[in-house]
């Protein structure tokens, strides 16, 4: 999805060290600190970047075009990070003589390459999603509703860019209007509740939590494919609309059970946390 950003920032990963990216225009761009960080072993990437642009003033002269503020998900929040493509990461390498710098392009040629294959393949992105939650210890029933909350999210998000929410805060502000509609709490909140902090709160949610968040979701597609609101007040409007039909079936359940929904444990697998007793 070209216009769902930095809700959920994905993580590459080079030699151990951790590289933010995400879609833009289609491709992968990386966060460019993250990169120059895992080529040259610097604790200091920002001021490593000062320097090498002031050593190549040609690279500094073309840098508006290298690097882009997009949205990226970060322990204080989205946060705007200077980030590039391919082809800027590229260029970036000729001004930093590291020996990391060969098998940092192989491993940059393969990232783009399963990237191109996912936009051909759908369906290859999802395999792949599903070896990953395999890989972890989730469970295949866990695994099939974790598969199609990220179908429903795709659906919705693809109705909010039809019709015209563009930015990045607004995607990440009707999509706190739904959960606050639905379970009480935005999803800053939500992670506060289960003590996460950058991991993916749907990977911690058990099969209720999941199951709400989906209907929230569902719902809020279906009055936008029906009343085709557009611009961002008035899909925010729906957004509170589907998160409340979903919070309504989440407050009559919570009176017939006693229980509440949201829980502060998180569905993880035995080998690295406590896993919800079903």
């Amino acid at each position: 999805m070209n216009q769902e950003i930095a809700q959920v920032t994905k993580i590459a990963v080079f030699r151990n060290r951790k590289i933010r990216k995400t879609i833009h225009e289609n491709e992968w761009w990386f966060v460019i600190v993250d990169v120059v960080a895992a080529l040259t072993g610097s604790v200091q990437p920002e001021g490593y970047i000062k320097d090498m642009r002031r050593r190549d003033p040609e690279l500094s002269k073309g840098w508006g075009q290298i690097a882009t503020p997009l949205s990226v998900q970060t322990s204080g929040g989205v946060q705007k990070l200077n980030c590039t493509n391919t082809e800027g990461i590229f260029r970036i390498i000729q001004s930093i003589p590291s020996p990391k710098a060969e098998p940092f392009k192989r491993w940059l040629a393969r990232v783009g390459y399963e990237r191109v294959q996912e936009i051909e393949d759908p369906e290859l992105a999802q395999k792949r999603a599903r070896a990953f939650y395999k890989a972890k210890g989730y469970p295949e029933d866990w695994i099939e509703r974790r598969m199609r909350s990220i179908a429903i999210r795709e659906e919705l998000t693809d109705e909010w860019q039809k019709h015209g929410v563009e930015l990045a805060k607004e995607y990440e502000i009707l999509t706190a209007e739904i959960s606050k509609a639905t379970f009480g709490v935005t999803p800053s909140e939500y992670k506060k509740i289960k003590g996460l902090k950058r991991q993916n709160l749907r990977d911690h949610m058990n099969d209720l939590e999941l199951l709400f968040s989906q209907l929230g979701e569902a719902a809020t597609t279906e009055i936008t494919k029906t009343e085709h609101p557009q611009g961002f007040e008035k899909n925010k409007q729906v957004s509170r609309r589907g998160g409340k039909i979903a919070g309504d079936a989440r407050s009559n359940l919570e009176k017939e059970t006693g229980r509440k929904v949201i829980t502060p444990q998180n569905y993880l697998p035995k080998k690295q946390g406590k896993k919800l007793s079903k």
